[in-house]
Parts: structure tokens; C-alpha cells; sequence
């Protein structure tokens, strides 16, 4: 009872301290929340329709694009532009397969895995072209090839490193495939349940038919808009309101974009960066002509042209160098010399010139052994024994190889960066050797044994020392440059200010109108500006940026943010030039119809100062071209089919370029039966060409929320 009392007597603190306790649980798990939230937005890289796709799931789909585009090609490197590329495509198959799972999950569409086995059974979708299930014979897909390889893969033996990759890969390719299949199938199916929506009819039929069958010939009268003196028409902003808010559907944009400008200064070589340089490559040169170690001497001149010492063609050189090479003599050391599309100076000694096989057809078997000295007397004995008569692919399965002939060609090896000491002995017994017997080649851990078979289209090969350097600038031309770039910016702290202050330096400042978040740079040409590109979408407009290095480390950057373009429709000012280009089109016709007014034939209209020609074989199915004006004129294809053979038309035409008044002179129709069931089957076929995806997944997309975020990360 007594604690209880206590309990009363400070009631209200204990409900004091409960409420806050309470409080500061709450507003715990609200923070938690709000962080979680926060988080998710910074590794959200965009959304379509509510789906969002983070900085990791798209980065796994970019690899996964990567991986099929190295296995496709053979290669293991993809370039930057390549790299932009595959981002674009992963971002546009994401926004299409979104899009066009919402359509077809509302329309009960989907692609069953009987109707996906359907296909790879036929084999014959081009998704399936190329693919490592092809069969030798036919060339086309084996789907047979696809189950082994999925039962192989999931009981395949992954101890050794080597096979387990090429598995992985395979089925990294095949996943992707099969996805990506699936889509197009359902997408097949979404369009062709929109082209069969388009139907035609026998009426329809004998009107399309009629439009290209009957030609008419035209007395046609011109008046070129170009007649009129653009500063003689006055329009009010009255005029370009009315217009723009008439036909405001016209400049819509489905994504937010900004216009921008900015002030790109690229540092270069100074004369003192030049001048050194040179003097180091007459260096080489002297070197080179002296007789010193051409492999050592490329070695330490840093050229980007290796020496491999194995005779080449000419084409395996950079082009300046082949274009110089052949008129060399053996032995010539060229003094250095400047390639300006690469911005190089060069220094070449041709070393060797000869005469060798494009190609060489060989066999070979490959020796090793427990220790080195154990595979040189196991090849001398294979060696021996072939001598003596021994059959070459008997003896090769003995050793568990078929030995069976191939070819080698230059190409294979010219473009490698570096050849060891193996290689370079093995490709001088292929290519340089005269010995068409069988050669028992020395490698550090075995021997090959090789016998040529062939060799054919002898070419000029050479051996040559190219050492090639970049005319790049010093550290000490970089920090001038950036001091007085940062001097520059510091200074420009408004658009106003900047714009003075370039002018005032000699730097040049560059419009950029409508980027937006799914451009790779800000700058043309300049890579390494994704930290610009945030800031133009982080800053309000007016802003000035600070210095940005971008490039490969060789440009400076500063960018003034000028106004922002919200997603939806454009300004009357945004679109300002666009609207007066119309209105004073539509200002021009209303003069021209005036001075055409009360004309009643052709010869009255070259009275008014029209231009007078006759048009032949003009169709209601296509536009008219009136040479007078140089322009293709759909509304004259359309009013002469509207007017009566011999008389003028009763009213004067608008057109792209000019106003016009016609006479029909005469009209025929083209010999040739109607065929009503061929003709509405053409003109069916014809609408169905016309329901072009382009069309109707733009349309998708305009009426899409779609977020773009790629810029914050890629």
C-alpha cells in the first residue's frame, strides 16, 4: 500500500518520463526508417512505373552484357565508348521490359515455356544466330547441343579452375540469351496483336488502288515563301502565344533537361615540352644508327610500339610507319620525324626485309616430362623416329594428341604486344626456318616437335625498331595552365563575370542546350565529367561550377548552369524561335493568298508574279515536288486530286514552302485490273508496316514515370 501511495504522489513524473521514453522510441524508429529511405534513394540508379533498379542490380546487368559481348567477340577488353554503350542498352532494356511487362500482364499476354521450347526447337530466331550450340553441318542452332550442355554443366566435375570458367561462362551467355528471348517472343506477340487491329475493307482497298493508279498532269502557280522579306512581317507576342498554346502538344519532353554553357581549355605540349622531346628522340635515333640493342633501346624510350623481332607485314605498323617502311633500305635509321593525327614523334630502323608465307600449314606434337632434361630425350626420340619414317599422327595419339595439320597466319600474331623467348622460337621454326622436315624446337619447360606442310602467298615482312612518343606536356606546362585557369574561375563567380572574363583570357565558351540525365558527359569529346554532370543536376540555374579536371587528366572544366527545363511542355520563351519560324510561315501564306485573290485562271496568277510550271503524274498516294520552291508538297497531291479535270482549283493552297493555284490539264488512270482481294491485302500489309514499335513504345514512354539516376553513378 505504501508503494503504492508513492506511486500516486508522483504520478505525473512517472507518466512524464514513460511519455518520453515512449517518444524517444518513436523517433528512434523513425530515424531508422528515414536513413533506410535515404539509403535506398542514393543507390537508386532509376525507376519506370514504380519498378526501381539499384546502383548493384544494374551494375550485375551490366556485367552480365559485358561477359556476352567479350565471349561473342573473342576479346577481353571493351573500350569506353563500347562501355557507354552497353549502359545505354542495359538502361533501355530495363525501361522496355518494364514498359512492356505493365502492358501485357493488363492484356493477359504472356510467353509460356512451351511456346519458348517451340522455338528453340525450330532453331531458326535470330537471337539464336551464332551462339556456341550451333550445329557444324547446318549452321543452325542445335537445340540437342543446349541440353547436353545444361546436363553437362549442372554435373560437371568443377575441380579443374579452367573448365569451370568456360562453363560459367557459357551459361552466364545462355541465361542472358534465353531472357532475352523470352522478351522478344513477348513482344512479337504485344505488336502483332496491335497490327491485327488494323484491318482494311473492299471501299478502303478500291481507294488505295485509285490514289496510285490515277496520274494527273498540272499547270501549277508558285509563290515561294522566300519572296517575302522575313523584317517586313510583323508578329506580336499575341501572335506566338495564340499559336503556341494552339498546337502546345508539340513541345513536350518526356525528361527534365537543362541548357548549359561551358568553358573546356585542353593543356597541350608547350614548345619547351616539344624541343626536350625531340632532343631525346634524336637520341634514340643516334642510337639506333650507331648499332646499339634496338630491343633495349624501344625498352627504355617507352615507345608504344613494342619490338618482337619476328618479321611482320606492313600493316601490323602504325600507318605513318607503313607508309614509310617499304621505301627504307636495310639498315636506315630515320631521323625523327612528327605524325600529327597521333601526335607523335617517330624514329624507325628497318632491320631485316624478306620475303615469307602469309600463311604456314604445320602439325606438331607437344612434349613434356616429369623434368626438363626427361621431355628433351622423349623428343629426340619422337624426333628420331619421324626421321626414320614414323607416321606423324600415329605417333600423336601415342601421346594422347591427334597431330593433325592447321594453319597459322600473320595476322594471329603480328598485333601480339610481346613475344617471349618460346614464342619468338617457335614462330621463327613456323615462318623464318627453310626446314620443311621436322624441327625439334627447345621450349624452358619441353619441346615442340614441328613439321611444315605448307606455306603460301609470300609477302614482304620486316623487322623494325619504331620507337613512337607522345608530344605530351610537363608537369610544370599542366601547373601553369591549371594556375591560370583557377585565377580565371575564381574571378567568375556569375554567368556575367564569366562570360567578360573568357574573352578577357582568349578562352571559348560553348552552348549546351537540353542535356539531360541520360548523357555520358557534359563536354563534347571530353570523357571523366560525371562529377560535372552531377552538378548541373544538383545546382539551381544561374549557378557558376567550380574547376573541374577531367579527361585524361589534360582538361580544365568550369560550366554555368543557365535555365532548367522541367519535364512536360516547353515555354512560349523556351520555344520562342521555333513558334516564330511558324507563325511567320503562316503570316507569308496569308500575304501571298491575299495577292492571289479574285485570280480565276493560271494566266492571271503569273500576272501576281507567280512562277509558272507543269507537274506530271501526280498521285493522291504521293507528295508532289515543285521544283520552283524546291520543296515536296503534299497539299498540291491533295488539292489536284479534289479538282475536276480543266478547272482551277477554287481555292489557293498552302504548302511547306509556298502558296499555290492549279489547273488539272488531264488525267489518267494506269492500265491494270483491280484485283479487290490482292489490293485490300496489300493495303492491310501496309497499315500493319505502319504500327512500327518505334512508335508505340515512344508513345509508352511518354505516358511512363520514368527516373533517370544513371548520371549519379555511371
Amino acid at each position: 500500500m505504501a508503494a503504492l501511495g508513492t506511486i500516486r504522489k508522483r504520478g505525473a513524473f512517472l507518466v512524464i518520463i514513460i511519455g518520453l521514453g515512449l517518444f524517444a522510441f518513436i523517433a528512434e524508429e523513425m530515424f531508422r526508417s528515414c536513413e533506410a529511405t535515404s539509403n535506398e534513394k542514393r543507390q537508386l540508379v532509376g525507376e519506370v512505373l514504380g519498378k526501381k533498379i539499384t546502383v548493384q542490380e544494374f551494375q550485375t546487368l551490366m556485367d552480365e552484357y559485358q561477359e556476352v559481348r567479350k565471349l561473342t567477340e573473342g576479346r577481353d577488353n571493351l573500350s569506353e565508348d563500347e562501355m557507354n554503350n552497353i549502359k545505354d542498352m542495359v538502361w533501355n532494356d530495363f525501361v522496355t521490359r518494364t514498359i512492356l511487362d505493365s502492358e501485357t500482364a493488363a492484356l493477359g499476354i504472356t510467353v509460356t515455356d512451351e511456346e519458348l521450347q517451340a522455338v528453340l526447337t525450330e532453331g531458326n530466331h535470330p537471337l539464336l544466330a551464332g551462339s556456341p550450340f550451333t550445329n557444324k553441318q547446318t549452321g543452325r542452332f542445335d537445340v540437342t547441343q543446349l541440353t547436353r550442355f545444361l546436363a553437362e554443366y549442372r554435373n560437371a566435375d568443377t575441380q579443374d579452375p579452367r573448365l569451370a570458367e568456360s562453363y560459367r561462362r557459357i551459361y552466364t551467355y545462355w541465361q542472358f540469351t534465353e531472357k532475352n528471348l523470352r522478351l522478344q517472343i513477348l513482344m512479337e506477340k504485344y505488336h502483332s496483336l496491335l497490327t491485327h487491329c488494323l484491318l482494311s475493307n473492299p471501299i478502303s482497298a478500291k481507294a488505295a488502288y485509285t490514289d496510285k493508279s490515277v496520274e494527273r498532269s498540272l499547270q501549277l502557280a508558285s509563290l515561294a515563301y522566300s519572296t517575302l522579306a522575313d523584317d517586313k512581317i510583323e508578329i506580336s507576342d499575341a501572335d506566338l502565344k495564340d499559336w503556341y498554346n494552339a498546337h502546345k502538344d508539340m513541345f513536350r519532353q518526356p525528361v527534365e533537361t537543362r541548357d548549359i554553357r561551358y568553358v573546356d581549355f585542353q593543356v597541350t605540349a608547350s614548345a619547351a615540352d616539344r624541343n626536350a622531346l625531340l632532343a631525346d628522340m634524336q637520341k634514340v635515333s643516334r642510337s639506333l644508327a650507331d648499332g646499339a640493342d634496338a630491343a633495349e633501346i624501344v625498352r627504355r624510350a617507352q615507345s608504344s610500339v613494342s619490338f618482337t623481332g619476328i618479321p611482320v607485314t606492313a600493316g601490323s605498323f602504325p600507318r605513318d610507319i607503313a607508309a614509310r617502311i617499304d621505301s627504307m633500305t636495310v639498315g636506315e635509321t630515320s631521323t625523327p620525324f612528327e605524325t600529327q593525327y597521333d601526335n607523335t614523334l617517330n624514329v624507325v630502323k628497318l632491320i631485316t626485309k624478306t620475303q615469307l608465307p602469309d600463311s604456314v600449314e604445320y602439325r606438331e606434337i607437344q612434349v613434356g616430362g616429369a623434368t626438363v632434361e626427361a621431355a628433351r630425350a622423349t623428343a629426340d626420340s619422337i624426333a628420331t623416329a619421324l626421321r626414320e619414317g614414323a607416321d606423324f599422327e600415329t605417333l600423336a595419339r601415342r601421346y594422347g594428341q591427334e597431330g593433325k595439320t592447321q594453319w597459322l597466319t600473320s595476322s594471329q600474331y603480328e598485333q601480339a604486344a610481346n613475344i617471349n623467348a618460346d614464342s619468338r622460337a617457335y614462330l621463327e621454326a613456323l615462318t623464318v626456318s627453310a626446314d620443311d622436315g621436322v624441327q625439334n624446337i627447345a621450349l624452358s619447360q619441353g619441346n615442340v616437335i614441328l613439321q611444315v606442310t605448307a606455306r603460301r602467298a609470300y609477302v614482304s615482312k620486316y623487322v623494325a625498331a619504331v620507337v613512337k612518343r607522345t608530344v605530351d606536356f610537363s608537369k610544370g606546362t599542366y601547373s601553369d595552365a591549371y594556375n591560370r585557369f583557377s585565377r580565371f574561375v575564381s574571378e567568375s563567380t556569375t554567368p556575367e563575370s564569366l562570360t567578360s572574363n573568357a574573352a578577357r583570357y582568349g578562352y571559348t565558351i560553348t552552348d549546351q542546350p537540353n542535356l539531360s540525365t541520360s548523357a555520358h558527359q557534359v563536354a563534347y569529346g571530353v570523357r571523366g565529367t560525371r562529377d560535372a554532370m552531377k552538378w548541373v543536376f544538383d545546382s539551381p540555374a544561374g549557378s557558376v561550377s567550380p574547376l573541374y579536371e577531367c579527361g585524361d587528366n589534360n582538361h580544365l572544366l568550369v560550366l554555368v548552369l543557365d535555365k532548367i527545363h522541367p519535364a512536360g511542355h516547353l515555354t512560349l520563351d523556351d520555344v520562342r524561335d521555333r513558334v516564330k519560324a511558324e507563325v511567320l510561315r503562316e503570316r507569308k501564306f496569308e500575304q501571298l493568298r491575299d495577292r492571289l485573290a479574285g485570280v480565276r485562271s493560271i494566266a492571271d496568277a503569273r500576272a501576281k508574279g507567280a512562277e509558272i510550271s507543269t507537274l506530271q503524274g501526280v498521285t493522291f498516294a504521293a507528295p508532289a515536288y515543285v521544283a520552283a520552291t524546291r520543296s515536296s508538297e503534299p497539299a498540291v497531291s491533295g488539292a489536284a486530286t479534289a479538282t475536276a479535270q480543266g478547272t482551277l482549283c477554287p481555292r489557293v493552297i498552302r504548302g511547306n514552302a509556298g502558296a499555290y493555284l492549279l489547273q488539272v490539264t488531264s488525267q489518267k488512270q494506269n492500265t491494270g485490273k483491280f484485283d479487290a482481294r490482292a489490293e485490300e491485302k496489300q493495303s492491310a500489309q501496309q497499315l500493319r508496316r505502319a504500327v512500327s514499335p518505334r512508335y508505340y513504345l515512344t508513345e509508352l514512354l511518354l505516358r511512363s514515370d520514368i527516373k533517370d539516376n544513371r548520371y549519379l553513378f555511371f
